[in-house]
């Protein structure tokens, strides 16, 4: 795998750079410690702000009401769930709200470590009564009354005092002995499994160091400006470094820290995880365990003990206890294994097949190149190794094997493809055009930087498709942008990530400081910041866009426009598009897998909308069996769709995705998931439709090409 510069890292243009290991705050607790702030923390930051104040790309000013929205930022970093604090606790702290900015300047940060302390001390009073309810036994609990629990507060009013938060908390304990019941467990068990996990919680709180406090006050701090830009603490910096590199051995998952849950950001390009095809960005890890070891329950516990946790040497076994991104009850989850392995180069990079559909009883061939990330191998290549392993180097091999094997078309499938080097999707576009500009890099001081092609030569100029989805982002989304705005092929999928900002890795005297210092623009002079790029015919979108996304992201750096650059477009396919949507549609309609995802797509959004769940334990066995019937129902449909057995019970198709989990991994060439493999088949079949669409090449000659 590729290692990276610090100017590399500038140049790298990739979702990677989202967030590694940067929250710090869990739901933890135990009794309240004195945590200072050290001098190299004061000088520390002193620092960050004079380098966001001159280097960051939007010049923000660092007045009262930056104050304010860092406030903010901070306390909900802190209690997202407003669980702990009293009203008390927070009119107490308005009178910091315009004081940060202030502060900042001087190095001061005493007013965030006292709010921090204040939590801890709050926290420790929840431990407190939590553990003194579990004492009591699960007969304190009355699972016949008709109560409920709102789970979404980000937005609830403050408590009043003690009793109105004891009330709160009496009710999630209750929440999560009935989930555990539900799940198989004895009340025995129940009792000894949450009366571990609240422990822990808050010997984990009572080892935090100010380190811990000063990163998080920080990132409330750098995150105010954009997502992107974050503190990192010496140990954090030590995990980023060791995430860029790959060199670890783990199940390749880039987790997040939210609430008190384990959350996975995106899967590493041909990772353990990525590869076991069962796990997604937005589950949530509750628990781990080694081999066939019990599982320790992680809820609650800091990200980088988790991290530890899921660590470990190759060709080790790790289970993951995981709650999907749509469950709401912690009954609902499931159990997978994944074995540890290095993540190396050659996985990670493209390959090729082909497919062979029929049109008129005619066969035509169509090369699919699956690009999972833009790499190159720096190492080797500033060593002088005359064949160092690249992106262009290898698609430019693989176009040439393809073209022997006569391909009516290509499809080059970016999915999941989170970026990476810029100067590889600089490259790549090169070779599917003759000249021209690529990609517009406007920084800090609105210099604009126009990167291009000046090579005339064209490695492919037969029909094009790319395939997008939610999670393509960075250099991913300046290739099929520059594809797209060129009319060089079409773009099929979903809206990409949005991500067209440029970070750079500064560092200080206790720490590092990542931050934003520059954005894309595409040749048409869109940004490609925050909207991404859209598709130009749709498949279903398997990631919510409300919370995969930068348009998902608080303080995301708006969408904007610059002078476009001057190119000499191809004819594109602007006359036939409405033609071929509509071919399209009519067949993802009729088709079994797309008609599958659509439904779990659909019972995804249903359950995002449900904010209380019930208390009543044979209410919410009802949700649970009616729940299933509907997961059981949508499988079955397709079953029937395609002549298969069909499944008597949801428990059926749940021992059917660990068959194929074991399968996956006796034999990982195993193809796609069917519903992976369908969106692959539609793009070829967009792309027949294309190029045998009326009386027009898709293609142009560049003495065809209009200027512009």
């Amino acid at each position: 795998m590729a290692t990276f510069t610090r100017k590399q890292l500038l140049w790298s243009a990739s979702l990677g750079s989202l967030i590694f290991f940067s929250a710090v705050f869990s739901t933890q607790a135990a009794a309240p410690v004195s945590i200072e702030p050290t001098k190299d923390e004061i000088k520390a930051t002193r620092s960050t702000v004079a380098m966001l104040k001159h280097l960051h790309y939007e010049h923000k000013k660092l007045n009262d009401a930056f104050s304010s929205q860092v406030l903010d930022r901070y306390l909900k970093d802190l209690d997202s769930s407003r669980a702990y604090f009293l009203a008390s606790d927070i009119k107490e702290f308005e009178e910091y709200r315009y004081q940060f900015d202030d502060d900042l300047v001087k190095g001061d940060v005493s007013r965030a470590f006292a709010i921090y302390t204040r939590f801890q001390q709050r926290f420790n009073q929840r431990s407190d009564y939590i553990l003194k309810e579990l004492k009591k036994g699960v007969d304190n609990f009355d699972f016949s009354k008709d109560d409920t629990l709102e789970v979404k507060r980000d937005n609830a009013p403050w408590a009043n005092d003690s009793k109105e938060l004891d009330k709160l908390w009496h009710k999630r304990l209750k929440s999560a002995v009935l989930s555990l019941r539900l799940s198989g467990k004895k009340d025995s068990e129940i009792i000894k499994l949450l009366t571990k996990r609240y422990e822990t919680q808050r010997n984990n709180m009572n080892r935090n160091k100010p380190d811990d406090v000063f990163q998080g006050f920080m990132n409330a701090y750098t995150e105010t400006y954009d997502p992107h830009t974050e503190y990192f603490s010496p140990r954090t910096s030590e995990n980023f470094n060791i995430n860029m590199s790959l060199s670890l051995e783990g199940i390749g998952a880039v987790l997040q820290a939210e609430d008190e849950y384990t959350k996975i950001v995106r899967l590493v390009p041909a990772g353990p995880a990525e590869k076991s095809k069962l796990l997604k960005p937005g589950d949530r890890i509750v628990g781990v365990a080694q081999g066939n070891d019990d599982f320790v329950d992680v809820i609650g516990w800091r990200i980088d003990e988790v991290v530890d946790l899921i660590r470990g040497p190759k060709n080790s076994t790790v289970r993951l206890q995981v709650l999907p991104a749509s469950a709401v009850d912690e009954n609902q989850t499931k159990v997978i294994s994944i074995v540890r392995q290095t993540i190396k180069l050659e996985e990670q990079a493209a390959q090729k097949r082909v497919l062979t559909l029929t049109r008129d009883n005619k066969p035509y061939k169509v090369g699919v190149i699956k690009l999972p990330t833009f790499y190159a191998d720096f190492a080797a290549m500033q060593a002088g190794d005359p064949n160092y392993r690249s992106t262009t180097r290898d698609v430019a091999r693989l176009l040439e094997e393809l073209k022997n094997e006569k391909i009516d078309g290509l499809v080059v499938d970016l999915r999941n493809n989170g970026g990476g080097s810029l100067t590889e999707a600089n490259s790549l576009i090169g070779l599917f055009i003759e000249t021209g500009p690529t990609v517009q890099v406007k920084n800090a001081n609105n210099e604009v930087e126009l990167m291009g092609d000046p090579d005339s030569a064209v490695a492919y100029d037969g029909p094009l498709v790319v395939m997008t989805n939610r999670l393509s982002a960075s250099a991913a989304e300046i290739f099929a942008g520059a594809i797209q705005d060129y009319g060089r092929g079409l773009v099929v999928g979903s809206t990409t990530f949005g991500k067209g900002t440029v970070q750079s890795l500064r560092p200080l005297n206790h720490g590092e400081l990542k931050l934003t210092e520059a954005k894309f623009y595409r040749i048409s002079g869109a940004s490609t910041q925050h909207k991404g790029v859209d598709a130009d015919i749709n498949f279903p979108n398997i990631f919510s866009s409300s919370d995969i996304g930068e348009s998902s992201l608080e303080n995301a750096l708006a969408w904007d426009t610059i002078p476009p650059a001057r190119y000499l477009p191809y004819s594109g396919f602007s006359r036939h598009l409405a033609q071929l949507k509509e071919k399209s549609q009519r067949r993802q309609a009729s088709d079994p897998d797309f008609q599958y995802l659509n439904a779990q797509i659909a019972l995804a959004e249903s359950l995002k909308k449900e904010t209380v769940i019930s208390l009543n334990e044979e209410k919410r066995k009802a949700e649970q069996e009616a729940l299933d019937n509907k997961r059981l129902a949508i499988e079955n449909t397709r079953r029937a769709a395609k002549g298969q057995e069909l499944l008597k019970t949801w428990r059926e198709a749940e021992d059917q995705n660990e068959e194929d989990q074991a399968d996956e991994l006796a034999d990982p060439s195993k193809k796609e998931k069917p519903e992976d493999e369908a969106f692959v088949k539609e793009a070829a079949e967009i792309l027949l439709d294309a190029s045998l669409s009326a009386n027009e090449v898709p293609v142009q000659s560049v003495a065809k090409r209009k200027a512009k």
